[in-house]
């Protein structure tokens, strides 16, 4: 029998990517099987029983390091790309309804913003605010949400001008009727889209930050701070680095994959809708 949703090869495959990644994310307490942060072999030890890729700069399981900071990488990003739609996409769309004088200090000031280096702006207040997590996560959504707010505000401007808007509002609908009952639902695929597209992003750039310095600081492990605390491993060909590099490549491309399959299944089930 046919299947009912048919899954290509790629889409399977970033499905299976981000079921494993999720699944360290989720379960790493129970799953890791040593402390992440006990030194318990050699420096840049290779691997053995027990320890199937070796260790790492300082002489800690390198497996279990790898599963703990795929939920510090994991829980970083996606608590990001949350507030970043939620500041977003509430003001984009607003922004598009009121129009007027608030259209025009959102969008300005929004301008301002997306004006500055995404990674020069992130350093410079990182560099000033106090370094723990929540700092860390209100930049990154700060800076993701000038992004978002601009597609939000562009997707509401062509739906706001359809006949159904207008007739809400002759109706007297208030703002949040508007935004949820009437202009959000009919933005909801290009904007899945983009929250696949900027949870992508931001794992890389979390990864960044933590190379730098200034991302997740010692001792807790992410990625990006384990390919900082092993880079050197490879001018003695060490592969510690490339391991947690290889997980940052793994857990983007298959967001693509998915996030491209679900945008080319939503646009084949539009067509068909407008066949029939």
């Amino acid at each position: 029998m046919k299947a009912l949703f048919p899954i290509p090869a790629s889409a399977a495959i970033g499905l299976l990517g981000l079921a494993v990644v999720f699944v360290c994310a989720m379960f790493a307490p129970w799953i890791s099987p040593f402390d992440p942060n006990a030194v318990i072999g050699d420096p840049w030890g290779p691997a053995q029983p027990g320890h199937p890729l070796g260790f790492d700069n300082l002489g800690r399981d390198l497996l279990s390091r790898l599963i703990t900071g795929a939920r510090t990488t994991v829980f970083v990003a996606l608590a990001a790309t949350v507030i970043a739609f939620v500041i977003g996409v509430f003001l984009g769309l607003t922004a598009a309804i009121l129009r007027g004088l608030t259209d025009t200090v959102l969008s300005r000031f929004n301008d301002l913003l997306m004006s500055i280096p995404t990674l020069i702006f992130a350093l410079i207040v990182l560099s000033a605010l106090p370094q723990n997590l929540m700092v860390l996560i209100m930049v990154m959504a700060v800076l993701d949400a000038t992004r978002i707010y601009r597609l939000a505000r562009a997707l509401a401007m062509d739906v706001g001008a359809v006949e159904f808007v207008e007739a809400a509002r002759l109706r007297g609908e208030g703002l949040l009727w508007l935004l949820g009952r009437e202009i959000l639902p009919n933005t909801m695929t290009p904007l899945l889209a983009e929250f696949g597209l900027r949870l992508a992003f931001n794992v890389l750039f979390i990864s960044t930050l933590s190379f730098l310095g200034l991302g997740i600081q010692p001792p807790t492990a992410d990625w990006g701070s384990m390919v900082k605390e092993n880079k050197d491993g490879i001018i003695f060909g060490v592969s510690a680095a490339l391991v947690p590099g290889a997980a940052i490549a793994l857990l983007t491309v298959s967001i693509n994959l998915v996030v491209d399959w679900l945008l080319r299944r939503t646009a084949s089930l539009r067509g068909g809708r407008d066949d029939g």
